[in-house]
């Protein structure tokens, strides 16, 4: 892509404070969009083959949306944490094994996509975020639930497509979290937390293709518990 093309780019972003820039074998972030650091709300570099997020990203700091799916990114830097108005952050089907330390200051973001990813566990920096509404972890290489995913603050958790075998019980005081997806994971029956069923707020879960048939779920006791929010649930969007 030439420069006369990127230029027209910067000038229309400059505009509608939109940058966006998919599929053009991109291998770094455009070094140009640092003159528009107070213009863009949103930044879409996705299927690029960008692997490497300078510091720079950090100075966005009316960002509300970055958007960088399939890329080659293996980590992130310490800057992204100070973008204090990100609401949307998509960054599917790239190598990432961890977040940065700080990634809790992102106290505006709502919806963290990292779906196909490497990761192992469920990262604890998601705890500190206090307005989410969508986390996708799914197609990772989770292994286990830890306990301190009691204090995610979500309303919608996807782990779908992961080797999870374990799940701390404190998923059941998640205090928001009302959709948990475990579909095609490692999980006995005997490692599914009861409380989920008696004694949580989740009204839909989804645990299709794991090592049980979904026929003995409902032989658990409080399945007609989360039966009855299942129903309220789906009469309130009928």
């Amino acid at each position: 892509m030439g420069n006369s093309a990127l230029k027209a780019h910067l000038e229309t972003a400059q505009k509608t404070g939109v940058f966006q820039l998919t599929g053009k074998g991109l291998t770094e972030f455009p070094e140009d969009l640092q003159k528009l650091t107070s213009n863009l709300r949103t930044i879409d570099l996705s299927n690029n083959k960008i692997d490497l997020l300078p510091p720079l990203i950090g100075k966005f700091s009316f960002l509300k949306s970055l958007v960088l799916n399939n890329n080659k990114l293996t980590a992130l830097p310490e800057e992204l944490c100070k973008l204090k108005k990100l609401e949307t952050l998509h960054l599917n089907g790239n190598h990432l094994r961890q977040l940065p330390a700080a990634f809790g200051q992102l106290a505006a973001l709502k919806t963290l996509s990292l779906s196909g990813n490497q990761l192992r566990t469920v990262p604890t920096q998601l705890c500190g975020l206090r307005h989410l509404d969508v986390v996708d972890l799914s197609r990772n290489q989770i292994q286990n639930v830890p306990d301190t995913v009691g204090e995610l603050q979500t309303i919608e958790l996807n782990l779908n497509q992961n080797q999870i075998s374990q799940i701390s019980v404190q998923i059941s005081h998640c205090p928001r979290l009302k959709v948990l997806r475990l579909e095609e994971n490692c999980l006995e029956l005997s490692m599914l937390p009861q409380s989920i069923l008696s004694d949580s707020q989740i009204s839909l879960l989804a645990v299709e293709g794991n090592l049980f048939e979904i026929k003995k779920l409902r032989e658990l006791e409080g399945y007609d518990k989360y039966m009855e929010r299942f129903t309220a649930t789906k009469k309130k969007f009928a």
